[in-house]
């Protein structure tokens, strides 16, 4: 069963009478058809009992059908009104629209107004959930180009480490890691961080013309995206010999990464594998720089369903694909993440990011 036919099926369950998915990463998983149509309208419209749509801009109509879109495809120009254009193709199908569902978590008020101004008598009600759970657990051909992700990760964290050098800038290390992935034929999937010395500490901290110097760790956090599907791993290395202190924070960030990762399997609540790392910082003395949650959904977004955190009681289940990522941020010594990306089997886990987790000591050049 191809995955408009879930929609459809969802649909006739609840009684909706159409769905508009909107989230560009949401259209590429149901149609095939990847987009970035900045503002312009872009969706598809699935009805209970009629023939689909996609509408996106018109200069994009030819690359949505070659992408393997089967049904109708409707394009719209810059000079043209959108949604009189999705309107009247909705309205061809002949359909009493009394009830909508719409991402609520991505439909603006703006979007939504404009569907209202068409659709005044109309419900609209949320697909998010159904949505999340669809894409929840991959497949056996999305987990093979997460693992080719995932390795083509491990390969930036390496040329990453091979361009540290004395004096060099976190921006001239980072664009050197760019250019090799686009060597590869593949892009980020997120904005890439190298950050050194105390830098790190800062958890979504920006890179910058801060120099490598001898004694510092440096964090590397990236991602790629192949064939539609990302990847993201963190790892912090020494750029010559730690402190004691330094190789103390480092020591429990990954005792509390392996803690955490030994214990997945199906059953497990997502909270207690936060938990699991959370105490294991705490038990080495750092509990209050561990400031955010262990990890999050990843496939086609880089963030997506669920947020493993240690308040979510939902167990985890064979199939999914999550990051595990402890760190420790301590303002004064040093910053330390470690990041993975893991697949839940029947029995276990299998860890798709392999980038060595011992602390690397780069020496200086």
């Amino acid at each position: 069963m191809n995955k408009v036919q879930i929609i459809q099926n969802y649909l006739q369950e609840k009684n909706i009478d159409a769905a508009f998915i909107t989230t560009p990463d949401n259209v590429f998983y149901l149609s095939g058809f990847s987009s970035d149509p900045h503002e312009r309208l872009l969706g598809v419209m699935v009805f209970k009992n009629a023939e689909p749509f996609m509408i996106c801009p018109k200069m994009e109509v030819p690359d949505a059908k070659a992408a393997g879109w089967s049904f109708e495809t409707v394009g719209h120009d810059d000079t043209e009104n959108a949604w009189e254009i999705f309107h009247n193709t909705a309205k061809a199908r002949n359909v009493q629209l009394n009830s909508i569902a719409i991402e609520k978590t991505h439909l603006t008020v703006e979007r939504l107004e404009a569907l209202q101004a068409f659709y005044p008598t109309t419900k609209f009600v949320g697909l998010d959930e159904q949505l999340n759970n669809m894409r929840l657990v991959k497949s056996e051909d999305e987990l093979e180009k997460l693992r080719v992700a995932a390795k083509l990760a491990d390969y930036a964290i390496e040329v990453g480490c091979n361009e540290l050098a004395e004096g060099k800038t976190e921006i001239e290390v980072l664009s050197a890691i760019e250019s090799a992935m686009k060597a590869k034929g593949v892009y980020m999937s997120f904005d890439t961080m190298v950050l050194t010395g105390l830098n790190a500490a800062s958890p979504h901290g920006t890179p910058g013309t801060q120099k490598i110097q001898k004694g510092d760790l440096v964090l590397f956090d990236l991602g790629v995206v192949y064939e539609g599907y990302c990847s993201d791993i963190t790892r912090t290395v020494a750029f010559g010999e730690p402190s004691e202190a330094q190789k103390a924070v480092y020591e429990a960030v990954k005792k509390a990464n392996e803690a955490a990762i030994a214990a997945v399997k199906p059953g497990v609540p997502a909270m207690d594998l936060d938990k699991i790392a959370r105490d294991a910082i705490s038990e080495a003395g750092y509990g209050e720089y561990f400031t955010h949650r262990l990890g999050h959904g990843l496939g086609i977004s880089v963030h997506e369903f669920p947020s493993v955190h240690g308040a979510n009681e939902m167990t985890i289940k064979e199939g999914m694909v999550f990051t595990i990522e402890p760190g420790i941020y301590k303002g004064d010594t040093a910053g330390v993440r470690i990041e993975d990306d893991v697949y839940v089997t029947a029995n276990g886990v299998e860890v798709l990011t392999s980038f060595p987790k011992e602390l690397q000591i780069i020496e200086p050049k």
